[in-house]
């Protein structure tokens, strides 16, 4: 059997934040500090969901799995991130970038589902009050969610397969802070244009096609809000879909960026900008949007903190 002249590599070596020199040290700072509010922030949503049961409906169940997903999702990036801030060589293991790569796709086009599926949560309530409780069930609810999961992992499969069968031979050198697809299968020393094809119109249809859904919901919510004749009435129906457009905004605005253009329009500088965006701030920026700009949730926190945080003294 004729030996292929190439090395076989078994692990790569994560650029990310090096040619900043000292400015890692005050950047493992800023992103420890980020990174412990956003634990802090969503483990604080899911514990008053939990605990008060005026937020046990729906809204507040997706809310509850989105939560724990974005706190599944950092701890896939940033605990390695942060090491690597500090570390004179910032390694990854060839399994370990495939775990990382599979994970942070899964829950990431979980989430991107999620989201979707909340958006017609908020066009069930608004637009079939009647019959909402029938409609989004607990088992729908459940169903759902299995669903968003199920798609998003089963996506994150085949992207794993189609990235990590390229054979890596050129360089280890890794253009990113994590195992991003774009970073990584751009080491490959074959020619992977088919490759990056499927993947960008994988990447189509977990971006675009529940942002339609999305578009499509707001459309019908817009319709039915100025039907109603007070405006005190129109501003709560208003105010119950902010903080979820304000999370479809930043969430898909971001991985737009990313992931629907060529991989030959990647760029190292850019690209980790923008993917401290999404992996680093947008899991911080939901809980704060819904708490901030929710007075259910408000309340909710303000309760769960009189009673467990200041017992009575005897």
């Amino acid at each position: 059997m004729k030996r292929q002249n190439q090395s076989m590599i078994a692990e790569f070596i994560l650029v990310g934040f090096s040619t900043l020199g000292d400015l890692q040290i005050l950047l493992f700072f800023i992103f420890l500090l980020v990174y412990l509010t956003t634990l802090m922030a969503n483990s604080a949503i899911m514990t008053v969901i939990r605990l008060d049961r005026a937020l046990h409906t729906p809204m507040y169940f997706f809310l509850f799995v989105l939560s724990c997903s974005e706190t599944c999702y950092t701890l896939v990036i940033v605990p390695k991130m942060l090491s690597n801030l500090l570390s004179t060589s910032p390694t990854i293991s060839l399994s370990g970038c495939a775990a990382q790569l599979y994970f942070f796709v899964g829950l990431a086009c979980t989430n991107c589902f999620l989201i979707a599926v909340m958006g017609y949560d908020r066009y069930v309530a608004i637009c079939n009050p009647l019959n909402y409780t029938l409609i989004v069930s607990r088992a729908a609810c459940l169903q759902l969610v299995l669903a968003a999961g199920s798609c998003g992992f089963l996506i994150s499969v085949v992207v794993n397969v189609l990235v990590f069968s390229v054979p890596f031979c050129a360089s280890n050198r890794i253009n990113h802070f994590f195992c991003d697809i774009s970073a990584v299968i751009k080491l490959g020393c074959t020619d992977t244009s088919l490759k990056e094809m499927v993947i960008f119109f994988l990447s189509i249809l977990v971006l675009l096609f529940p942002l339609v859904l999305i578009f499509i919901s707001y459309v019908f919510i817009v319709s039915t809000i100025l039907k109603i004749s007070s405006a005190e009435g129109q501003r709560k129906a208003f105010s119950t879909c902010a903080s979820h457009l304000t999370v479809v905004i930043v969430h898909y605005g971001c991985a737009s960026f990313i992931y629907l253009r060529p991989t030959s329009l990647y760029s190292s500088d850019k690209d980790q900008l923008v993917s401290v965006t999404y992996t680093v701030i947008t899991p911080l920026l939901n809980p704060l949007v819904y708490t901030l700009r929710n007075k259910e949730v408000r309340m909710a926190l303000r309760k769960v903190l009189s009673k467990y945080s200041f017992p009575k003294t005897v």
